[in-house]
């Protein structure tokens, strides 16, 4: 027969056989399983808490000490390197974690109340005493230095600005980004062939600037063809290419 307790609401399971393994001076380590189950047991009957997830927790945890109970009424398990295996281990491992995480709690619950105590008084520093600043004595500061010497650190200052930079990135230029909008190729394309009517693929291409306007100006005659703007002629093999206007 389980020993009656009447406890108060506890945060959870884990909480609750804290509270018990401390209530009965049990050694975490070597739980009596039989007596601590049927004390929870006793507390579960007990229970007037209608929230059921609060509930399901206590009764998820009565079902792990039944179990270990089960188990410990059975013959030892032994593992792999020959040793007898403890059903409460890992309950043990659960409760230790749960106490440290619970007295770091207390511990930072005291650090706060004491914090609240705790009262600062801001800066009050006259203005005259911010608004004051000491005096520089210049022969003072200047003591020892000569021409030479403001020469040498200038030097000095000079040959570090040196090593900073790249012998070979430093010559290096600037690579900028060509834009060349195919739509306004495309019109210029248009324009040439309205003015010389008839010329050749070459010449139209002779006339760019660089190799990013080449490339857009083809792209440009290949739309031009296609929207019947003008008309593109090879009268043999390997021949001149000519283009035709037909605006």
């Amino acid at each position: 027969m389980g020993i009656p307790v009447k406890l108060e609401v506890f945060e959870g399971p884990l909480d609750l056989l804290l509270h018990l393994i401390d209530k009965n001076k049990i050694d975490i380590y070597d739980i009596p399983i039989v007596e601590i189950t049927n004390q929870y047991m006793e507390y579960i009957r007990n229970m007037k808490q209608e929230d059921l997830n609060i509930m399901s927790e206590f009764l998820v945890m009565a079902a792990t000490l039944l179990d270990i109970k089960c188990k410990m009424l059975l013959p030892k398990e032994v593992n792999e390197d020959g040793e007898e295996e403890d059903p409460r281990q890992e309950l043990v491992e659960q409760l230790l974690q749960y106490k440290m995480y619970k007295y770091m709690a207390y511990e930072l619950k005291d650090r706060q109340s004491d914090a609240e105590l705790i009262m600062f008084k801001k800066a009050t520093v006259p203005e005259e005493v911010l608004e004051y600043t000491e005096p520089v004595d210049l022969d003072l500061l200047l003591d020892g230095l000569t021409l030479s010497r403001l020469n040498q650190i200038f030097r000095d200052v000079m040959k570090r600005q040196d090593n900073k930079i790249d012998p070979v990135r430093s010559k290096f230029g600037k690579i900028e980004k060509e834009e060349v909008p195919l739509p306004t190729k495309m019109t210029y394309v248009e324009d040439y062939a309205k003015s010389h009517k008839h010329f050749s693929f070459r010449q139209l291409l002779e006339e760019q600037k660089s190799k990013m306007h080449v490339v857009v100006t083809f792209l440009a005659i290949l739309e031009l063809m296609k929207t019947g703007v003008i008309c593109v002629l090879q009268e043999e093999t390997c021949g001149e290419i000519m283009i035709d206007s037909l605006l």
